[in-house]
């Protein structure tokens, strides 16, 4: 027998979910209302022709004078699994307020291990500037959006950039803004599994320093561009500490932050229900990316 749900019912479940975030370092800038036309994507390989292996970029374009911001955009899946496919919704709704995405695919682990995905977001951000005037981007204004793996990603592309240190792509590489979802901040918080072993080679017993030298949150620094959070407050995959830790390390080094907590919601249901989170999210953007905001 079909157990029987009221329509009330539902709806109290939809807004209980929907509605319910805490806000932390919220800015008063208003939310874009503009809505642009996006061009057909354009996909290419964004790595070169020796590159391990090629990888591919979807580019989308509002269509106006420009030049736009830009934001790089990083699928999730454990650093082994999953693609570009999955960011497709959000890379249409941030063209469409005036941002061109560049929503990328990566290497994956275990054949691939790291250092070897931090090196392919370098080599995307590498590729979206030498590639800045066929896209009508500004490159002095690219950000970088992920979630979960690709949230690690993209924090990490931020904070090692010019640092100087054995991750530095060089100032090509660093973000001008960040937003970061379900981020794995710390992977020292886990000793093994599979999924870590297999993008770090080992246990943490095994290989400590990996484990440090891949932790977005080893990294922070004064010097750092805005980061915007959202992380559900029911996570387990990724516990809702790997945001508030950092997000308490952004806030002491007086690094420019946000975190949206999205209450009731675990690690995937924060992305399938993400809507509160990316309204602000794209409203960080544009204010720090400076967002060309008119047809």
């Amino acid at each position: 027998m079909r157990p029987r749900y009221s329509v009330i019912g539902v709806a109290t479940v939809v807004v209980m979910l929907t509605g319910c975030a805490v806000h932390e370092g919220k800015s008063q800038w208003a939310v874009p209302q503009t809505e642009h036309e996006v061009a057909e994507p354009v996909v290419m390989t964004y790595t070169p022709s020796d590159w391990p292996e090629a990888l591919e970029a979807r580019v989308r374009q509002p269509v106006g004078q420009g030049p736009f911001p830009a934001v790089l955009i990083v699928h999730g899946g454990g650093w082994q699994r999953r693609g570009p496919d999955d960011m497709t919704g959000i890379a249409e709704d941030l063209a469409a307020s005036g941002l061109v995405t560049v929503n990328v695919a990566h290497r994956f682990g275990p054949g691939y291990q790291f250092p070897a995905q931090p090196r392919d977001l370098q080599q995307a951000m590498r590729w979206i500037h030498a590639n800045a005037g066929r896209f009508n981007i500004d490159a002095d204004r690219i950000g970088a959006l992920g979630y979960s793996s690709g949230a690690h990603l993209v924090s990490l592309l931020a904070l090692v950039a010019e640092q100087g240190g054995e991750l530095d792509g060089g100032p090509r590489t660093r973000p001008a803004a960040v937003v970061a979802g379900g981020t794995p901040s710390d992977l020292r918080k886990w000793q093994d599994g599979k999924l870590i072993e297999d993008f770090l080679g080992g246990t943490q017993a095994e290989v400590p320093d990996a484990y440090r030298l891949a932790s977005p949150v080893v990294h922070v620094h004064p010097e750092a561009p805005p980061f915007f959070l959202f992380h559900g407050t029911m996570d387990k995959l990724v516990p809702a500490d790997h945001a508030t830790d950092f997000y308490a390390a952004l806030q002491d080094a007086g690094v420019v932050s946000e975190l949206y907590r999205q209450r009731f919601r675990g690690h995937a249901l924060a992305f399938v229900l993400r809507g509160g989170a990316m309204t602000e999210a794209k409203r960080f953007l544009h204010q720090h990316l400076g967002g060309h905001l008119s047809k």
